[in-house]
C-alpha cells in the first residue's frame, strides 16, 4: 500500500497555508452550492452549455468544496510536487499546466511544465480512452490537432478546467510509481479554484485513479479526515491500508443518473440513544451519496425536523445564537467552558451503527459560535449527501473491489 498525508485546505499544516484564517461564511456558500451541483446531476437540470474559448469569462463564485482536503503527489519525469484537492466526486484528476494556452488562476507551487517531463505524452484523438472521457467528465472531448481535449465543469457551472488529456509519471511514494497515468493537463482553468494545484480523482469511473491504479492496489484505497483543520490525516492506496482495530462495513450502493458517486444506505439516525421516528421511505426515496467534498451533511426535510428536534431538546441549557445559512441550530458558547454534546448514530444497511466524534456534530462559525453540522435539502425526494464534517476521525475504507464501504473510529491516532 501507499500513504499520502492529507492536510485541510484551510489548515495550517497545508503547504500552501499562508496564514489567513479560515472564512467559516465562506465555506456554507461553496459548500451549498457544491450539493446543488450534486442535485443537478441526479435530477437532470444540469443544462451546461459547452465551454467554449470564452469560458475564461465565466463568472467565478464557487470552487468544488469549501472544507476540502488536499494531498500532495508527484508528477513527472523528473518529478514535481503538486498539491492536489483530493475528491471522491470527481473522476478525472488534473493539473494546471504551461503554457496555459487560455488562462491560468493562481497556486502557490510552480505551474507543471510537461515541457520539462521525458515521460509527458498527449493522447490523441484516435485512442479508446478519449472516446472513454464523457463518463467520468459529463462531456464529449474535443480534438485539437488530433490531441483530445478534456472539458469538465464544477458547480453552478463557475469553475471549470479545459485542457489536453494526456498521459505521464505519477508518483506517489518513492517506491510506489504509475507510469503512464491518465490526466487532464489543464490549460484554461478559472472559478473559485485558488492555491492548489488541481484535483485527484477517486470516483467510480475508468478513468479515475482508483481504477487506473486496479492492478496495483486491488481498487482499495483509504481515509481519515484529522478531527481539526490544524491535524494531519491520511489517504492511503492498497487492501493492506485498515488501520483502525475494528471497521464496520455497508454495502456499496449505485445511485441512478450519477454512477461515478458511491451510493450508501442510511436506515436510521439516534440522538442520545433514543432512534428519531423518520418513516424509511424518507431515505430509500432518492438515496444517499457519501462525498468527501461536500463538508455538511444533507438530509431529506423529514428527516433533518426529526434530527433538529431532538438535538435542541438535548441542548436546552446552552443559549441559542443566530443562523448561519444554511445551518439553523446554532449557540453561543462563550461562556461554556465544558459543553456536552449528546451522541448522534448514523445507522446504515448492514446493518451497522457509527456514533459520529463530537467533532461530526458541531460546526465552529466563529470562536464563540458553533452550529449543529447539519443542513435540510429542499425537498424528501432529494438525493441525501453524506459529507465530509461526519466523516471525521474515521478510518473510512473504500473496498470498492468488494463493494462495500467501511468506518473505523479513531482513524486517524
Amino acid at each position: 500500500s501507499s500513504t499520502l498525508k492529507l492536510v485541510h485546505k484551510h489548515g495550517p499544516c497545508s503547504p500552501l497555508f499562508n496564514g489567513e484564517l479560515a472564512n467559516y461564511t465562506q465555506f456554507l456558500l461553496e459548500d451549498s452550492a457544491r450539493a446543488k451541483w450534486i442535485r443537478s446531476q441526479f435530477s437532470g437540470t444540469n443544462t451546461a452549455n459547452d465551454l467554449k474559448g470564452s469560458a475564461v469569462s465565466v463568472k467565478a463564485q464557487y470552487g468544488p468544496g469549501g472544507g476540502s482536503y488536499l494531498v500532495t503527489v508527484g508528477l513527472g519525469t523528473p518529478k514535481k510536487d503538486l498539491t492536489l484537492l483530493f475528491d471522491t466526486g470527481s473522476a478525472l484528476t488534473w493539473t494546471q499546466c504551461e503554457p496555459c494556452v487560455v488562462s491560468c488562476y493562481n497556486q502557490t507551487e510552480a505551474i507543471f511544465d510537461p515541457s520539462q517531463s521525458s515521460s509527458y505524452a498527449n493522447i490523441s484523438c484516435s485512442s479508446p480512452s478519449c472516446s472513454q472521457l464523457p463518463s467520468g467528465t459529463g462531456r464529449q472531448p474535443r480534438c485539437i490537432d488530433s490531441t483530445c481535449v478534456y472539458e469538465v465543469q464544477y458547480g453552478d457551472r463557475e469553475s471549470f478546467t479545459v485542457g489536453f488529456f494526456a498521459t505521464e509519471t505519477l508518483t506517489l511514494s518513492p517506491t510506489d510509481v504509475i507510469s503512464s497515468f491518465q490526466f487532464g493537463c489543464g490549460q484554461n482553468n478559472g472559478g473559485r479554484f485558488k492555491g492548489f494545484a488541481g484535483l485527484l480523482g477517486l470516483a467510480r469511473d475508468r478513468i479515475s485513479l482508483v481504477e487506473q491504479s486496479a492492478t496495483k492496489y486491488g481498487r482499495s484505497f483509504s481515509y481519515c479526515l484529522p478531527p481539526s483543520i490544524s491535524s494531519t490525516g491520511y489517504l492511503t492506496f492498497g487492501k493492506g491500508s485498515v488501520t483502525s482495530a475494528s471497521v464496520s462495513f455497508t454495502p456499496i450502493s449505485t445511485v441512478s443518473r450519477s454512477p461515478i458517486f458511491y451510493g450508501i444506505d442510511i436506515i436510521g439516525i439516534s440522538v442520545g440513544g433514543k432512534p428519531l421516528s423518520i418513516p424509511s421511505t424518507v431515505f430509500s426515496n432518492a438515496g444517499t451519496i457519501i462525498d468527501s467534498g461536500t463538508t455538511i451533511t444533507q438530509l431529506p426535510p423529514t428527516a433533518y425536523s426529526a434530527l433538529r428536534s431532538a438535538f435542541r431538546q438535548a441542548m436546552t441549557k446552552y443559549k441559542m445564537s443566530t443562523p448561519a445559512s444554511p445551518l439553523d441550530t446554532c449557540y453561543d458558547l462563550s461562556g461554556s467552558t465544558m459543553v456536552t454534546v449528546p451522541v448522534i448514530t448514523f445507522s446504515f444497511k448492514g446493518p451497522i451503527d457509527i456514533n459520529l466524534d463530537p467533532s461530526g456534530v458541531l460546526f465552529p462559525v466563529d470562536p464563540s459560535k458553533v452550529c449543529l453540522a447539519f443542513a435540510s435539502s429542499s425537498d424528501d425526494t432529494n438525493l441525501s449527501i453524506y459529507g465530509n464534517i461526519q466523516q471525521r476521525s474515521f478510518e473510512v475504507v473504500y473496498d470498492v473491489a468488494g463493494g462495500r464501504i467501511g468506518f473505523g473510529a479513531k482513524g486517524c491516532s
